[in-house]
Formats: C-alpha cells, structure tokens, sequence
C-alpha cells in the first residue's frame, strides 16, 4: 500500500471537498512526522492546520520558516486590511508570519521560534513547493 502526500495541494483540496460534500465538521489526521487538521468552516470555506512533529534545534544560525505545503504564498491574510508590516520585525513563535493558500484554503505559518524576521526568501504571490525557504528568522543569542 502507497502513502498518502499529505503536503500535496491536490491530496488536501480533495480531502476538504470529500468533507464538504459529505457534511463532515472536519478531519484530524496524525502520522509520525506531523499533523494535518482540516475544519469545514461553512460560508468561509475550510481551514487547514499542520504541524510538524519534529522541533527545530536551537543554534546560532538562522532558522529558515519552510513551506509545509505546495501552493501560494502570501505575507499576509488575503482579506487583511492592515498595511504590511516592514522588516526586519521581533516576532513570538506563535506569530503568524505568512501563509501558504491552495484555493480557498489558507494555511497559517507560525514563526516557531522568537527572534527577529530579518528576511524574506520568496516572492509574495509565488508559487511554493513542499519545504521551500520562506523567511529567516535570527535567534535571540
């Protein structure tokens, strides 16, 4: 039996669809080096959640926020109104930092780690792979 590609766009759009069409809330699925959580929100459409399991090692490098996902990234929210905040910005590890959108499902990127975002490693509106560098965020030392 082949695994599923849970970081694929078309696996994910396919999924929220299955669970629209079938009146489902949402779905939960847990697998050794993460998570995905998929809510149907009504109206708004869905909302999409990931984590990876594994945490990063702390160091004096850099850590680089990735894409958990193929699909296309943006800075901030779509229906955000706000004017884009500049950098290099202090950010918690919960900030969200970015998204990652497939259609109508916007999946949220967490700093996850404080420090200070000093760089943007891809284009706003560009299309990203699974695992692409996304920002640079510079460890408090």
């Amino acid at each position: 039996m082949s695994t599923i590609d849970f970081s694929n766009p078309a696996t994910i759009a396919l999924l929220t669809e299955a669970l629209t069409a079938a009146g489902v809330d949402g779905l939960e699925i847990s697998w050794p080096d993460g998570q995905l959580r998929i809510v149907v929100a009504g109206k708004g459409g869905a909302r999409l959640s990931s984590t990876e399991a594994k945490p990063r090692a702390p160091g004096s490098a850099p850590t680089v926020v990735t894409a958990p996902m193929a699909g296309r990234f943006c800075i901030e929210h779509p229906a955000a109104s706000a004017a884009p905040q500049n950098l290099p910005r202090s950010v918690s590890e919960a900030d969200i930092v970015g998204f990652v959108g497939v259609g109508h499902i916007l999946l949220p990127l967490r700093a996850g780690r404080s420090g200070v975002l000093t760089r943007l490693l891809a284009e706003p509106g560009a299309l990203v792979g699974f695992g692409d560098p996304l920002f640079e965020i510079e460890l408090p030392s």
